[in-house]
């Protein structure tokens, strides 16, 4: 567990200075935020600030990574880095096309969830044919393990990684919002983790979450950049692929409860409009509908990390 903090931390100090150097830079490629004219008002401030921040994150985690890797001459961590960054390929390629290549749509719908769906397949297919990780999961503060199929087991594990990612990004709509959530997720997936004995996927956790909170300092509101589909894809990338190697997904229904009650708002919103013609929030998702309601951002984000920290204990508790 020391090393774990000592990784953590040094991929706090890393993001920090980092994104020092980063940030001018997107800033003179002007690499900007794009608001939505039918979101909240007060949104409409943060046009043109700079945003794909998750390079960041990602630069730090790959970096670190690496480091760790090389000092403890180990690999076992090396499926779960290049997935995560498989899956934040995807969302830098979105930005990409709508920030530099000026492409509002960005990367067609379709492509986008082909490109998810293609990672996923390859990372699972190599635990199941190189890892011989049994097509199995834990079910949540009890001791029994549902055994599926091989081809059922795929189909769920490629569910869960495709839809932990989307949840994921729609929780990146506030400042500081992603950030302070899939930090916290992060940190208890490393205690998880740890305590389950799988320690160098523990450290893994801890220098995702070390680089989360690193990001925060240009993160949090008013924030100076954002981290972009390149950020969220990835973070929902790393945090689906350690529950799938633990064999444990539905641990992801406890400490990722914000991203989960995030995408059932979108879904109820457009299921009651479709059924009744009128809205269920104010705004979905779910974020947006406590900002129309007269919450602070800062309020927000403080609310809904407590509870994600809450359900992130209980969550600990449930290995």
């Amino acid at each position: 567990m020391k090393s774990n903090v000592i990784y953590f931390l040094i991929a706090f100090i890393f993001t920090a200075i980092l994104g020092r150097v980063i940030l001018p830079i997107l800033k003179r490629m002007k690499v900007s935020q794009n608001e939505r004219l039918d979101g909240p008002r007060t949104h409409l401030r943060k046009q043109g600030t700079p945003t794909m921040g998750g390079i960041i994150i990602i630069i730090s985690m790959f970096i670190i990574g690496v480091f760790f890797c090389y000092v403890n001459n180990s690999y076992e961590i090396f499926p779960l880095l290049l997935a995560s960054l498989g899956f934040g390929l995807v969302g830098f390629i979105d930005d990409f096309k709508k920030l530099i290549l000026k492409n509002t749509e960005g990367l067609n719908p379709k492509f986008k969830m082909l490109g998810l769906l293609i990672i996923s397949v390859i990372y699972i297919l190599y635990l199941i044919n190189y890892k011989n990780i049994e097509t199995q999961i834990y079910i949540p503060y009890t001791n029994l393990k549902v055994f599926m199929p091989v081809w059922f087991y795929i189909i769920f594990s490629i569910i869960v990684m495709l839809g932990t990612t989307n949840a994921v990004n729609l929780t990146d709509g506030v400042d500081g919002l992603c950030g302070i959530v899939l930090g916290i997720i992060t940190s208890s997936l490393s205690i998880i983790c740890f305590r389950l004995g799988y320690i160098e996927t523990a450290t893994f956790s801890s220098i995702v979450s070390g680089s989360c909170f690193g990001f925060l300092i240009y993160n949090v509101y008013k924030a100076k950049i954002f981290m972009g589909d390149t950020g969220s894809l990835f973070l929902g990338g790393v945090i689906s692929s350690i529950a799938i190697y633990l064999n444990n997904p539905l641990i992801l229904i406890i400490i990722a409860i914000i991203p989960v009650v995030e995408t059932l708002s979108v879904i109820f919103q457009v299921l009651y409009f479709w059924k009744t013609g009128k809205r269920l929030f104010r705004m979905a998702p779910l974020h947006h509908h406590f900002e129309l309601s007269g919450w602070r951002e800062n309020k927000v984000v403080v609310v809904f990390g407590l509870i994600t920290l809450i359900f992130c204990i209980i969550g600990i508790y449930s290995v």
